[in-house]
């Protein structure tokens, strides 16, 4: 029989988290703080892409480590398929790293520079133990034809390709797993404006075929717009305003989101989804 899908609990459950970095100002005894994230809760649902949008500095990036697990929060919750996992165990770990992929801004920094693109790809299912030596080339294979790559880059160094290809390879090692979310920390931001719309649809197109929640985060709101179902806008570690993306461009409510709406031209190609 096969596994029935639960729609209804939350993949990732932020309750109240708060985030407190320590500063080098300040004395020893007493050093100062920031307060990177505020009394932010947010939930990420089956099939559901969430954006998270905010000026560099706001703690969107801080908000999506704490969602995977690089980051704990000061104070708060974070639940994970309704289990309460913020002091993590490393059975829990495991299991969230099978469950939960990010693709980071930079795929330069990503991506194993010693590595051929077929080992990086292989290595998730060697680490977690899955499958056989079989049945890992096969998923090798079925993962690069889904981000559109020739079997010929399977041999290839990361500094031997593009950054567009690049970024494609850290999509296809991110699904090697098969998770059930993508955390998008800035994807496109670090490549070529022409490659951003190719990039922005592949991960529209996987997100359709293999039913997968995402979180996309950006400073971008057109790409953000463009891209989510439902909207979180940061700022100063707060979500001053949230709702869907029609909501939020049609009614924005709060000063901060008008002014990114009217301020910043969007950084997407001309051709997107096109």
């Amino acid at each position: 029989m096969s596994e029935v899908k639960d729609t209804q609990t939350p993949i990732i459950f932020l309750d109240d988290i708060s985030v407190t970095f320590k500063t080098r100002t300040g004395s020893i005894l007493h050093p100062n703080k920031v307060q990177a994230v505020k009394n932010l809760t947010l939930k990420l649902m089956p099939d559901e892409t969430l954006g998270i949008v905010g000026e560099s500095g706001c703690g969107k990036s801080t908000t999506a480590n704490v969602m995977c697990g690089l980051q704990q929060p000061t104070s708060g919750k974070v639940y994970f398929k309704g289990e309460d996992v913020t002091k993590r165990s490393a059975a829990q770990r495991r299991l969230i790293g099978r469950v939960i992929s990010v693709v980071f801004q930079d795929p330069a920094t990503a991506l194993n520079a010693r590595m051929t693109v077929h080992d990086q790809l292989i290595d998730p299912l060697v680490v977690h133990n899955v499958g056989d030596k079989d049945s890992r080339e096969k998923r090798v294979q079925e993962l690069i034809e889904m981000v559109g790559l020739p079997n010929s880059v399977l041999e290839a160094l990361p500094g031997q390709m593009s950054g567009g290809q690049r970024q494609r390879v850290a999509i296809a090692r991110a699904l090697a797993l098969s998770p059930d979310a993508i955390i998008a920390d800035e994807p496109t931001s670090a490549l070529d404006v022409s490659v951003r719309a190719q990039i922005l649809n592949l991960l529209m197109d996987l997100k359709h075929e293999l039913g997968l929640s995402m979180v996309f985060i950006s400073h971008d709101i057109q790409t953000v717009r463009y891209i989510s179902d439902e909207i979180i806008v940061m700022n100063g570690g707060q979500a001053v305003e949230r709702g869907t993306a029609k909501e939020v461009f049609e009614h924005p409510k709060d000063d901060y989101t008008r002014l990114l709406l009217g301020a910043a031209p969007s950084l997407l190609h001309p051709d997107l989804g096109k």
